[in-house]
């Protein structure tokens, strides 16, 4: 009697446990469109950034079907690291669950994406705001009903007329514009524990200085 009383608390322990949600304390996000085409196009460089930074805290992503997502964790599993397979503008449907099935707000939710109206390898980290045109961002706030969340917006350039643009964010980088890039990318990588531990105005301060 006493052994099945026991394997039923296990049981329901059991249970418990695979209900219960992980505790984060940050989740860092990379936009871009999944198949291999769109590798290194100006429109992919947030998921690509993210990929290259994930190299040294952990040694591949996992899929998550339900959450249509890539997954990785760091920093003692409290940063959690995701991908979204869906494309760009529908990228919305994977942060809402992601809202959902975990303990985190969007506010401690940092996306990073590529951007249209800062010059090529341009930084900036905006906390807050409207989509700016940018069509990944368009659907996570309409899906999710939050615009709070932290963004790192990293400039692409543009093509200087608005007809071009869906061309334009297609396109890949050229030798010139991938050195550049590689130097704005180093920028990022040092300050990017600092964005980890919130230290938001710091990073701001470097990044946004000449």
């Amino acid at each position: 009697m006493a052994m099945i009383q026991l394997q039923q608390i296990l049981k329901k322990i059991k249970i418990t446990l695979k209900k219960a949600k992980k505790v984060y304390k940050l989740c860092i996000i990379g936009l871009g469109n999944p198949d291999a085409k769109y590798n290194n196009t100006r429109h992919n460089i947030g998921k690509d950034w993210l990929k290259d930074l994930s190299v040294k805290f952990f040694d591949k992503f996992t899929e998550k079907t339900k959450l249509e997502a890539k997954i990785g964790e760091s920093h003692s599993r409290g940063l959690l690291w995701l991908i979204p397979t869906n494309y760009m503008n529908e990228s919305g449907r994977t942060i809402s669950k992601l809202l959902r099935s975990t303990n985190l707000k969007s506010n401690k939710i940092i996306i990073i994406h590529d951007d249209l109206d800062l010059e090529l390898g341009d930084i900036r980290i905006k906390e807050g705001g409207g989509h700016g045109g940018h069509n990944g961002l368009r659907d996570i706030i309409k899906k999710t009903g939050e615009s709070d969340f932290i963004r790192v917006r990293i400039g692409i350039g543009h093509p200087g007329i608005k007809d071009n643009v869906t061309n334009w964010v297609l396109t890949k980088f050229s030798p010139k514009e991938k050195k550049l890039l590689s130097d704005s990318y180093e920028r990022f990588e040092k300050v990017f524990e600092m964005v980890c531990s919130n230290e938001i105005n710091q990073a701001q301060k470097i990044l946004h200085t000449k």
